[in-house]
């Protein structure tokens, strides 16, 4: 049984590509995040083949507007069938209270489970110089915890944080609440864009619930025994 853990990040362009990726990962892995690049070129009809396939989707689509714009949005993506959505934490604890309201009104309705709605704190592409850049005068540390409390006491079921502040969250917000990190390099794997990152095993010890590893695994030679190593190095943070 796949670990579920892992989530594979399908950053294509096409669609072909997005299924030749699952096809050679096969029951290896479980779970995929579908994100802008993808979702942009392709719409819906990738999450429904995940979904066909006895795939879960994270739609990663990060949702950031005025309190109702966000909710409708959601309500519409909802019945695609991921089973993760997200939103931006910066747009503030009524956007994300509305959002959640909205979906579960929606989905009651519809006589469906609704997705989770997690947040997302502050991009792992994001270093001090950046944050600072943005007029920001607290540590992203700082910053990454407040979001995670606002979006827990907005009701939201869990963040997307990079795997420095995992400790930190998870201290603060309990072992329910949900901790998706990206950011994570194998040993030896290059850092590419991302700035505040950690090996898969450091990412669960530190409290991640589930971690997002894209590049490692697309660009890899063999992209299954890629993918072994890393469930393999998992195994150690059971």
């Amino acid at each position: 049984m796949a670990d579920e853990r892992l989530i594979v990040a399908l950053d294509f362009h096409s669609l072909e590509d997005a299924k030749a990726l699952v096809e050679k990962l096969g029951d290896t892995v479980s779970w995929y995040k579908v994100g802008m690049e993808l979702y942009y070129s392709v719409g819906s009809e990738i999450v429904t083949w995940l979904r066909e396939q006895g795939k879960h989707v994270f739609l990663d689509l990060k949702l950031h507007d005025i309190p109702n714009t966000v909710g409708e949005g959601l309500c519409s993506l909802m019945g695609i069938g991921a089973d993760i959505v997200n939103v931006h934490a910066g747009g503030g604890y009524t956007m994300m209270r509305r959002a959640g309201e909205m979906v579960r009104a929606e989905a009651k309705k519809r006589g469906i489970k609704p997705p989770k709605i997690i947040a997302v704190t502050v991009l792992t592409s994001i270093n001090e110089e950046d944050w600072q850049g943005l007029g920001q005068t607290v540590p992203i540390r700082s910053a990454v915890l407040r979001f995670a409390k606002l979006t827990q006491k907005a009701g939201l079921d869990g963040v997307v944080a990079s795997p420095q502040e995992a400790s930190l969250i998870r201290e603060a917000c309990g072992e329910d609440f949900l901790i998706i990190t990206p950011g994570v390099r194998p040993a030896g794997s290059s850092a590419d864009d991302q700035s505040r990152i950690a090996t898969p095993a450091r990412a669960l010890q530190a409290g991640a619930s589930q971690l997002v590893i894209g590049r490692p695994i697309r660009c890899a030679a063999d992209p299954q025994v890629a993918a072994e190593a890393i469930l393999k190095e998992m195994e150690t943070c059971k």
